[in-house]
C-alpha cells in the first residue's frame, strides 16, 4: 500500500516529523521516480525515493522499530550539533545504518534524566504531541517554603509568558527544611516548564531529573551517560499507549551488533565500578 511521501520520510526517520519532510517536498529536496516529488505523492518500496539526490531505503519501513531509553547527564545539549562545540547526548549513541535516532522530546541542558530515542519517527511525533495525553515525571529539589496553598495552586495553573500552564500533580517525596524533593506531572514538554512553573512561585529549582516518560520509567541499571534497547514488551506498551500498531524489534547483525556488545560491556564495567566502595585517604 502506497503512504503519502511525507509519512514514509517521518516514519523512516529520515525526517524528524511530518512537518519537516513537508518543508523539504516544498523546497524541492525530495525526488520520486526521477521527477521532483510533490505534496500528496505516494509511494512504497517499489518507488525510487530521493532526498538530495540520495537514494532512501523503503525495504524495511512500516516492519520494525527500535527504542533507547538514555540516562542523560547535565551538561549534554539535546541536539545533534552544537555552535558552542558542548556534548549533545548523540554522541553516546549507536550508530544505525540506513536510520537516524529521533530524540523524543528534549532536555535542558541542565536537565537530567530519562531521554527516549527512536528510529520510528511516528512513534516519536505521536509520544510528544500533546493530544495523545502522555505524561512526563520528574524528580525536583526546589529551595523555599512550599506550602499546601502553593502546591494547590501549581496543580490549577499558573499564568506564565506562553500562556496557561499546571501541574498533573505533585507530591512531596523526602527532605526538610528549605532543600526538599518533590515528583512532579506534567502533560506536556514547553521548554522549561517545570522550572518556569516553580521561579513563577518564588521558589528555586536546585535540581531536576526526568524520571519517568509515560509507561517507560527510567532504568535503574544504566549509568549516567549510557543507554539501554527496550525490550519487546516495554515497546508494545509505548505503542499501545499511542494508539500505533505493535512491530516487532529489528535483529541487530553485524556491526551494529558487535557495538551493541561492546556498549554492554562497558556498561556492566561501569556499574560494577559505582558499586565498588571508594576508599577514604587516611587523615594527615
Amino acid at each position: 500500500m502506497k503512504e503519502r511521501i511525507q509519512k514514509i520520510l517521518a516514519v523512516s526517520a529520515v525526517a524528524s516529523s511530518r512537518r519537516e519532510a513537508e518543508r523539504w517536498i516544498a523546497e524541492g529536496r525530495v525526488g520520486l521516480n526521477g521527477k521532483t516529488a510533490v505534496l500528496g505523492d505516494r509511494a512504497d518500496k517499489h518507488d525510487d525515493v530521493r532526498l538530495d539526490g540520495r537514494p532512501i531505503k523503503l525495504d524495511d519501513i512500516g516492519r520494525d522499530r527500535r527504542v533507547l531509553a538514555y540516562n542523560k547527564p547535565v551538561g549534554e545539549v539535546c541536539s545533534r550539533t552544537d555552535p558552542d562545540k558542548r556534548p549533545t547526548v548523540f554522541e553516546h549513541l549507536p550508530k544505525t545504518k540506513g536510520e537516524r535516532w529521533v530524540n523524543v522530546g528534549r532536555l535542558d541542558i541542565n536537565t537530567s534524566g530519562l531521554l527516549l530515542f527512536t528510529t520510528d519517527g511516528e512513534l516519536a511525533n505521536r509520544l510528544m504531541h500533546p493530544s495523545t495525553g502522555v505524561d512526563r515525571e520528574y524528580a525536583v529539589r526546589v529551595r523555599g517554603d512550599v506550602d499546601e496553598a502553593m502546591i494547590t495552586r501549581l496543580k490549577e495553573g499558573v499564568l506564565l509568558d506562553d500562556g496557561m500552564a499546571k501541574f498533573a500533580d505533585v507530591k512531596y517525596f523526602d527532605g526538610e527544611g528549605q532543600n526538599k524533593w518533590f515528583h512532579v506531572v506534567l502533560m506536556e514538554g514547553r521548554n522549561r516548564e517545570v522550572r518556569r512553573l516553580w521561579e513563577s512561585q518564588g521558589i528555586e529549582v536546585s535540581r531536576l531529573k526526568r524520571v519517568r516518560y509515560g509507561c517507560i520509567f527510567l532504568p535503574s541499571n544504566i549509568p549516567v551517560g549510557t543507554w539501554v534497547e527496550l525490550g519487546q514488551r516495554e515497546l508494545n506498551d509505548l505503542s499501545d499507549s499511542v494508539g500505533l500498531e505493535r512491530k516487532r524489534i529489528r535483529r541487530l547483525i553485524g556491526k551494529e551488533k558487535e557495538q551493541f556488545q561492546r556498549h554492554q560491556k562497558r556498561q556492566k564495567i561501569r556499574q560494577q565500578a559505582s558499586a565498588r566502595p571508594k576508599r577514604h585517604s587516611p587523615d594527615a
